[in-house]
Formats: structure tokens, sequence, C-alpha cells
């Protein structure tokens, strides 16, 4: 049996290489093994956007994300649970993780109000109001059957005063407690992974003080929030400098919605084993290619008659198979196979960028790897026609 294909009754997390701090590991869940450094899919809905839940998991996708806000608002949880949850519903009998639904509630909902209990909200979709405290969140999360649950947290734009950053940051930690109760309660926990949220904005000080209450808690996992949401990516990097030293050391570390290659391979360096983030499948269906020689934007007439495949090297038919010239064509002319083979392409290249930080993080080389990666990206190493 494989390394991505072991099993387990609990939950665990063991590293079986570093260099420097980036760490690599493997994820030991009841459904299946997650490979990290590992990017996760974006399956907000039930769905990764125009692809097939096989194609994901061809591309070497161990674990896909849901969203708690989504879901809850349709189909709704409960229904969701009575079509036996959300691996059944949406073919994905591998690992599953959820997030809180509390970014979407902050960034979509209509006339949100917050409180100590939790935020009330009105529905982007139809107006419908709704409650989302800590408890309902797991609640939800429980129902849906993820194998990696989130605690509830709120996150604030960046830049932000200070006495706001640490009013949500303690909020936050309040809402971790409860959280941790609610999932308690679950009759298979063991089996499961709740994650607490470092919050803090881009004040070092407060992000200690969350990473150690957080810590307190002895929970499974440990993310890290609030990022990626204005502030430059120097600013960010400087807060997992802060922040990965001192969350333990054996459990895994998430950094949520985060984002461009150049971030994962940097926050890689830093010691953060798993991410998520929809650039890749949002920018395929805007007509944008991620691959080894930098973005390539396909609206661009430049493509209107280049035979050259997107990457005559990859793995991924949508990559080596389709010339440049086609997908130009299917995104002006705003045909839907455009997006699906470009989204395809994308997590195809986030895929193999994980499978070469794991390779290199092995091999004692992933310095060299994220410079060799990172030269070729700013460079937009694409040979001229």
């Amino acid at each position: 049996m494989n390394e991505q294909d072991r099993t387990s009754a609990d939950f665990s997390f063991t590293i079986s290489a570093t260099d420097g701090n980036a760490r690599r590991g493997a994820i030991s869940t009841r459904r299946g093994t997650i490979r990290t450094p590992a990017y996760m899919p974006v399956g907000t809905a039930g769905t990764v956007k125009a692809m097939y839940m096989d194609q994901v998991r061809d591309l070497g996708a161990d674990v896909i994300l849901g969203n708690t806000y989504h879901l809850m608002l349709r189909p709704g949880a409960e229904r969701v649970n009575r079509l036996g949850g959300l691996h059944e519903f949406a073919r994905w009998p591998h690992p599953i993780l959820t997030d809180s639904g509390g970014f979407q509630v902050m960034s979509l909902a209509q006339l949100r109000k917050m409180s100590e209990s939790g935020v009330t909200f009105k529905s982007h979709i139809d107006g419908a109001k709704f409650e989302l405290t800590p408890e309902r969140s797991v609640e939800i999360q429980g129902l849906l059957d993820s194998d990696i649950q989130m605690q509830l947290d709120e996150c604030i734009a960046l830049p932000a005063d200070v006495s706001e950053i640490r009013r949500a940051m303690e909020l936050s930690l309040r809402w971790a407690e409860r959280s941790k109760t609610a999932f308690l309660t679950q009759s298979d926990h063991s089996a499961r992974a709740l994650f607490g949220i470092v919050q803090g904005g881009d004040n070092a000080a407060l992000r200690l003080e969350s990473a150690a209450a957080l810590r307190a808690l002895d929970l499974k996992g440990y993310s890290i929030g609030g990022l990626a949401v204005g502030e430059p990516q120097e600013v960010m990097l400087e807060m997992l400098d802060v922040t990965c030293p001192a969350l333990p050391e054996e459990k895994p570390r998430y950094l949520m919605g985060v984002g461009t290659p150049d971030d994962l391979l940097k926050s890689i360096a830093r010691g953060v084993d798993m991410f998520d983030c929809v650039m890749p499948t949002r920018a395929g269906r805007h007509g944008t290619a991620y691959t080894r020689h930098g973005k390539i934007n396909l609206r661009n007439a430049r493509h209107a008659e280049d035979h050259r495949p997107l990457d005559e090297e990859s793995s991924c038919p949508a990559a080596r198979e389709y010339s440049r010239a086609y997908l130009h064509h299917l995104v002006r002319a705003n045909e839907a196979l455009g997006g699906m083979l470009l989204t395809w392409n994308n997590l195809s290249y986030y895929q193999d960028l994980m499978q070469g930080a794991r390779d290199a993080i092995e091999a004692t080389a992933y310095g060299d790897y994220m410079a060799r990666t990172t030269q070729m990206w700013e460079r937009g190493d694409i040979p001229a026609l």
C-alpha cells in the first residue's frame, strides 16, 4: 500500500523530511492520506468549477475544500447529510476540508451583524436570514461529514486599526474554545480534526498571542488566517516568520486563501504544509494559464496563430495537446471548453508545483527548487515564436 492510499481510523500527521523550515509529511485520515506540502483545489459548493472529480484526483489532489457558507445556503447541510454526506454527494471519496464560512459571511453576506454569540446575516442569493455561531458552523461541517473542520473566526481586511485587529482576534479565540467544545460532541471526532485559526492581522505581537492561546487548546492542526486580504506579500511573509515557529512542530499548518505560485513556494520555505486558493480555477475561467514559463493570457491576440501548446513537457493533456491558437479562439468566443481546459491546466500546474516541492525537500534541495521556479516565473521564460 503506497503513501497516497494509506488509511487510518484516527487523524494524525507525520513529518518524513525537512530542508531548513520546509517540511515534507503526510496527514493520515480515515479516507486516505494527504501528502504535504499540499495544495487543495477549492470545491466551494460541492464542485471544483469546470472539472470532473475524477480529473481532479488524477492530477494528484489528495484533498479538496468545501465551504460551509455556500453549502448551508444551497442545497443545505441537512439535505447533504440525508443524501449521504458531501463525499457521496459530490463523488469524492477522499479527504475533504471544510472552512467555517466566516470569511464568506464577512465578504459576501448582506446586512451582517456581529455579536458575541455569532453573526447574523442575509443570504447574498435570496436575502433569507441566517445565524452562524461557532456551534452551528461545527454542526454544519459535521453534517457535511468533512474530515478536517475549521473553527468559526472573524477575518477582517487589512489595513486596520490595531484595536480592531485585537477585538477580532480575541473574539476568534473565544469562538475557538466554543468550536472545540462543539467538535468534541461529534461521536467520531477522533477520526476527524478541528483546526484553530491564528488571527492578529499584520501585528506580530497579536499573532503570537493568538498562536499561544490556540496552542493551549491542543487542537489537531492550526490555520493561519487573515492574510492575503490586502497586505503586501512581504507583510504576509513577515507574519509567517513570526507565526510558524510559535505553532506546534508536530501539527499541520494551513495558510488559508493563499495564493500565487510564488506565495506558496515562499510559504513552504517558512514551514507551511497546506494551502487553498481559488486563483487557478478562477484564472482558468477568465482565460489565463499558469505554466512553468509563467502566466499566459490567452485573450491576447499574439496567440491567434500560435500552433504551440501551453507546455509540451506537461503531464496534462490540456497543456500538451491543444494549441495556443485553439485556446485563444475558445476564450475569445466564450466557449465553455476554454475555461475547462485552462482550469485543467492550472490545477495540473499547482499539483506539479507541490510534487516538485515535496521531492526537493526530500532531496534537501528546496532552496534551489524555489529559486529556479521563481526565477523562471519572474523572467516569463516563454520561448519566442
